[in-house]
């Protein structure tokens, strides 16, 4: 469940008390001592969270160390000159010796980073070197002072993260040994039937060989929540073929009293917990968010089972079959790092921590930051230099767009080395009715089953059905139905009791859970759930009932049946009592899939571009989001403790929105193209994923973007590059692109460059001068499957090359300009032998002055019948007239 930020927003100065402030955007929370947000959740109810201040049951006042004079301490993330050990090994490179070992001469060969087992992550000598370097460090420059380190950093990143004073971390910026001191900034976190709507079974899993062996060997690393490691989704048993070890992976699995022994498996092969930075705030409660990798949650083990679960798993919740499950790669294994808690989302420090690990091939980020970075870009953060330096290790990231759309510019996924994911629905919805006496039928959603299809049963109100001792002045929220003691069973009983969903529920302080039971005590043949008229741009998902329910989504809808029942009461004129309920209805059900031609279209709550280069913002010359994926009313595993939706609580299945559940989708996929081109480079998987996504929904027309949170249906119209990047994923095309667009470290390192005033930051970052690299490559210029351009001045060429992973293939090319824009690409025609390459020449030329985006698009059209899309987006425009639009 979910409620749009504008509403909520207007909730604020309800909640303030006693130092704390509650946050009704996102289930957050300030503590008035520490300046932190927590932001946590998928599209889901928003809770009232109080922070405990005390971690493992101790407080922890030792851990604020700092000068005697009681300076304000704060954590710091610290990176060195020195390159970190994945620097110096593994290099991404390009050789021209041959695409395959019996290719010919001048062919490109992407080459994934070997993985030097003697000195990485998982050498304990390495490992304590660099702690060593790092503690000789401090010791050195906060000479006889107080500080408390809490993580050494070095293999994508050569630093450490620490607890000092402003006046520490200055000390430590001037080092000649320190290239950077960052302050951390929190972060937040951002199924049965998708795998059949992306084409899966008959599709890229019957390509390799079925669902048996889809993502064998290849490991995905998960920063998230953690994950219950008990989950069937997760069992290494579950096929007759055992789990392979992966070879090039050698992770840690942490045993703790909540994750014993035996928790890891061939299937979850690494699981660890990072809370340093949480802890020294004194915020982290080991009770309430484990201080383990089990996840309290359920957020962790919802998109791990998305992208690599088991597949074939049965989905019961509250007594009902919804089919069965299965992640998008179920051969593939899974590493969990940990770095997200429910009580108060993350923080940088400990993100940075779990991404510093060896031997994964995909990492998947369900998580954004909790606003834009500070300073010349967004790209320069630790997070995204951290993931920089895991591309060059030939890593494939993945992260989640943010559920802060529909507004532009509202993207919190930056970088191009970064592949962002927005959220699409799919085809499947769950829909339920209740007809009405007077032949009126009203939609409504619920996961329930219906009344008996033969009778009508009364219409009671909660407000009519009070047990003699309670009054509406006595409990003014006695109408949602969260006490059965407050009503007169024999009144109810056999009947369908009508309760009110205020706002209350959209805050998480009643529940349907809780009025199901109430109802269900009562013996009630149903229960019927009104929307309360101040509940307004509302989403509702689906709602699991152990017994006949409805809610009714819309507030008009909500009038209708108010408007019946009301007139079908009988009132005694001089007792003014009720005398007979004349209301009747009869509920539908909503336990049955249906299936809808208008799929997929962007989410309302999906975040939008264009990319924003810094916090003004600026655009930039990259396209955000890269792609869609389902993210809408997603079945997957659910902790057994998870605590993020009441209404699933205690259930191994949950029904999840966000661009968190669209997120894992891409990472499984990537998983079923690292293991059929293992050689591909991140930049090839992410073109393969790009340029064969589709432009159409279902029934062959445009895919639609919602535009507003209130009545999105209403509110939507064609979707653009950046509402949708390339497209929908097409899974069977990406196993089989045709041509990649290929580009890696070197490339990215001038991007940096290029930008005005980027110098000093690409070195204190990095370690590296731009004088070593190209400084004149920009946005447009990278080697990516889509060109964005922020500001056409009047003409630019800009030059794209193609790389044959195919066999021998003739292509043709065709486009469509943006408005104000004419294109010519050069050559029109070319034939590409496997393995080689084919620059492509854009011309484009402004043909009136404009500030309004307008887009285009690039084909390739292949006699084998490869098509390869590259979407084309132009913002401000001036041509050499002064004509103006």
């Amino acid at each position: 469940m979910w409620v749009g930020e504008e509403l909520l927003s207007s909730l604020l100065l309800l909640f303030t008390f006693a130092g704390v402030v509650f946050d009704p955007t996102g289930s957050s929370a300030f503590v008035l001592l520490f300046p932190y947000k927590i932001l946590m959740g998928n599209i889901n109810v928003a809770h009232l969270v109080v922070v405990v201040l005390f971690c493992f049951g101790l407080f922890l006042p030792c851990l604020c160390q700092g000068n005697s004079d009681d300076a304000t301490t704060d954590v710091y993330v610290v990176t060195l000159r020195h390159a970190p050990v994945s620097h110096y090994y593994g290099e991404l490179r390009r050789e021209v010796n041959g695409f395959k070992d019996a290719a010919a001469p001048g062919r490109t060969q992407f080459n994934k980073p070997r993985r030097y087992d003697n000195i990485t992550k998982t050498d304990k000598r390495y490992d304590s070197y660099i702690s060593r370097v790092h503690d000789s460090l401090l010791k050195k420059v906060l000479n006889g002072e107080k500080y408390l380190k809490l993580y050494s950093y070095h293999y994508l990143i050569n630093g450490f993260a620490v607890l000092v004073t402003q006046q520490q971390a200055e000390k430590l910026s001037r080092s000649s040994e320190v290239s950077n001191v960052v302050l951390d900034f929190s972060v937040r976190t951002a199924t049965t039937h998708t795998p059949q709507f992306l084409g899966l079974p008959e599709g890229a899993w019957f390509q390799d060989g079925g669902f048996e062996t889809a993502g064998e060997g290849v490991v995905i690393g998960f920063v998230d929540t953690g994950i219950d490691p008990t989950h069937p989704s997760f069992d290494d048993n579950k096929y007759e073929k055992p789990y392979p070890v992966p070879a090039h992976f050698s992770g840690i699995c942490e045993v703790t009293r909540d994750f014993p022994s035996g928790s890891c498996n061939r299937k979850l092969v690494g699981a660890r917990h990072f809370a340093a930075s949480a802890i020294t705030r004194g915020i982290f409660n080991s009770t309430q968010d484990y201080a383990s990798p089990f996840d309290g949650d359920g957020h962790g083990t919802h998109t791990a089972s998305v992208a690599a679960g088991n597949h074939g798993i049965p989905v019961i919740v509250a007594g009902h079959h919804f089919g069965n499950a299965s992640g998008m790669a179920p051969r593939s294994h899974i590493a969990v790092y940990k770095a997200l808690y429910k009580s108060f989302g993350g923080f940088a420090a400990d993100v940075v921590a779990a991404i510093d690990q060896d031997g994964v091939d995909i990492i998947s980020l369900s998580i954004t930051p909790n606003r834009r970075p500070p300073g010349v870009a967004t790209f320069f953060n630790p997070i995204d230099m951290a993931l920089m330096s895991a591309v060059k290790q030939g890593i494939f990231v993945v992260q989640a767009a943010g559920n802060t759309g529909p507004s532009p510019t509202s993207m919190f996924s930056f970088s191009p080395w970064i592949y962002t994911v927005g959220a699409a629905s799919h085809d499947r919805v769950y829909s339920n009715a209740i007809f009405l006496g007077n032949n009126v039928t009203i939609p409504g959603v619920g996961l329930a089953s219906g009344t008996d299809e033969s009778k009508l049963y009364k219409l009671i109100h909660a407000h009519h059905s009070l047990s003699n001792d309670t009054t509406v002045a006595d409990d003014m929220y006695v109408g949602e139905c969260q006490d059965a003691s407050k009503f007169n069973k024999s009144l109810i009983k056999g009947n369908l009791l009508m309760c009110s969903y205020s706002i209350r529920f959209v805050l998480g302080l009643s529940t349907i859970k809780q009025a199901s039971e109430t109802a269900k005590n009562l013996s009630a043949a149903g229960v019927v759930f009104y929307m309360d008229p101040f509940v307004i741009g509302f989403q509702l998902n689906p709602v699991p009932m152990k017994m006949p329910g409805i809610i009714i989504a819309s507030t008009n809808d909500s009038k209708v049946l108010m408007q019946y029942y009301n007139s079908s009461l009988e009132i005694d004129a001089v007792s003014n009592k009720i005398v007979k309920f004349g209301a009747v209805a009869s509920i539908c059900g909503g336990l049955k899939a249906n299936y809808s031609n208008v799929a997929p279209k962007v989410m309302y709550y999906s975040a939008r571009g264009p990319d924003p280069e810094d916090s003004l913002p600026h655009e930039a010359d990259i396209l955000k989001p890269n792609l869609l994926a389902p993210g809408n009313f997603i079945w997957a595993a659910w902790s057994s403790v998870g605590t993020e939706s009441v209404e699933f609580l205690g259930e191994n299945f949950a029904l999840m929105s966000g661009t968190s559940m669209a997120a894992p989708h891409v990472a499984g996929l990537a998983a079923l193209i690292r293991q059929k081109f293992p050689n591909f480079s991140p930049a090839a998987i992410g073109s393969a994923l790009s340029s064969t996504a589709s432009l159409y929904d279902k029934s062959g027309g445009p895919i639609m973007a919602q535009r507003s949170y209130a009545s999105p249906d209403l509110n939507q119209s064609p979707a653009t590059p950046f509402d949708m990047g390339s497209g929908f994923v097409n899974a069977s095309g990406a196993l089989n692109p045709g041509l990649v667009f290929d580009s890696g470290y070197d490339d990215y390192m001038s991007f940096l460059c290029g930008i005005n005033g980027s110098a000093p930051v690409v070195l204190n970052y990095t370690g590296q001068n731009c004088g070593l690299y190209n400084s004149t490559v920009y946005g447009p210029d990278l080697n990516l499957p889509s060109i964005t351009i922020s500001k056409l001045n009047q003409s630019r060429i800009v030059q794209r090359t193609v790389q044959n992973v195919a066999q021998n293939e003739s292509y043709s090319v065709g486009w469509t300009a943006p408005y104000g824009v004419s294109v010519k690409v050069s050559p029109t025609h070319f034939c590409i032998p496997s393995g080689e390459s084919q620059v492509l020449s854009v011309l484009l030329n402004a043909t009136l002055n404009s500030s309004v985006a307008s887009f285009g698009r690039i084909g390739l059209f292949g006699n084998q019948g490869h098509v390869v899309n590259i979407p084309l987006s132009v913002m401000v425009k001036i041509s050499y007239n002064t004509t103006t639009s």
